[in-house]
């Protein structure tokens, strides 16, 4: 089976990267922008008449979740318009599709876990353009999946963990919010999910969505503080509002997804949030 990853210098596409030596049976094609511009369509379309390809998985995304709300126009190439060539390139050569989306396609408005059938109503451009794209994998791919993941982070890569180790060295606090509330999700647990559930994908037909990340729940706050506590970063993290850290884009106050149809269809436990965080934390030690 021959799987092209998009996006494979970002941090889902690293993780598949030192995890495809240990599954030979797959012949993995990793591209980033050099190597393929997904939101070419004649590059998708000639790229797919050279290489026969089974399984796209979609790790390319516009993810600066401020920077979409000044940069419109590229959120909406990357994360919609790249979502369309690829899935009709995927029907056209018989292909499925994986794509990668966020918890940002919810308003953060429920109280209780959301489901995959829940209401979407993204406040962000961010959100809407990720939306979008869900909408053009619909559409237009015979064969997809859909993962709304949310608060990715991994030892490749920028993110919010190593903001956190890199500021807290530099100084003797740090302002982090409270009042928002998710589940953090390993990139590394995100990818051995994608590959088990790779030898089923070509069995199904039609769309379908999912929610990954891992177990528990905590906030920004409390993932700050178990970052510098188990680095033993000597900075105070201090609460505060969303209010008084002010962002071009809106979050979701309220974010955390119930996993149980990807659990009972995959039959997969997931790890609780802190394990893997602490696993991430001495892979970047090491």
């Amino acid at each position: 089976m021959n799987i092209l990853v998009t996006g494979s210098n970002g941090q889902l596409g690293s993780e598949f990267k030192d995890l495809s030596s240990n599954f030979s049976n797959y012949n993995f094609i990793f591209t980033d922008i050099d190597e393929l511009d997904i939101t070419n369509e004649k590059a998708v379309s000639d790229f797919f008449d050279s290489n026969e390809i089974n399984v796209v998985i979609n790790c390319a995304a516009y993810t600066n979740v401020d920077k979409c709300e000044s940069n419109q126009d590229a959120a909406h190439t990357l994360n919609t318009l790249a979502c369309r060539l690829l899935s009709q390139q995927c029907t056209n050569h018989n292909a499925a599709i994986i794509h990668i989306s966020t918890d940002y396609v919810y308003d953060g408005n429920n109280y209780t876990p959301y489901i995959e059938t829940d209401f979407t109503n993204p406040n962000s451009i961010y959100g809407k353009t990720k939306l979008h794209g869900e909408k053009m994998i619909e559409e237009f791919a015979t064969t997809g999946i859909i993962i709304r993941t949310s608060w990715l982070y991994s030892s490749y890569g920028h993110n919010f963990i190593k903001t956190m180790m890199k500021f807290g060295e530099e100084r003797d606090e740090l302002r982090v919010v409270f009042d928002q509330i998710g589940t953090p999700t390993y990139a590394r647990d995100l990818a051995k999910v994608i590959i088990k559930g790779l030898s089923e994908i070509t069995f199904i037909e039609g769309t379908h969505i999912f929610h990954y990340s891992n177990e528990g729940v905590c906030s920004w706050y409390d993932f700050a503080k178990e970052i510098i506590d188990y680095k033993n970063i000597n900075c105070k993290i201090i609460p505060i509002e969303t209010k008084d850290y002010p962002l071009p884009a809106p979050r979701p106050s309220y974010s955390v997804m119930n996993k149980a149809k990807i659990k009972e269809e995959l039959g997969i436990e997931i790890p609780y949030w802190k394990d893997s965080l602490f696993e991430c934390l001495d892979k970047i030690e090491g």
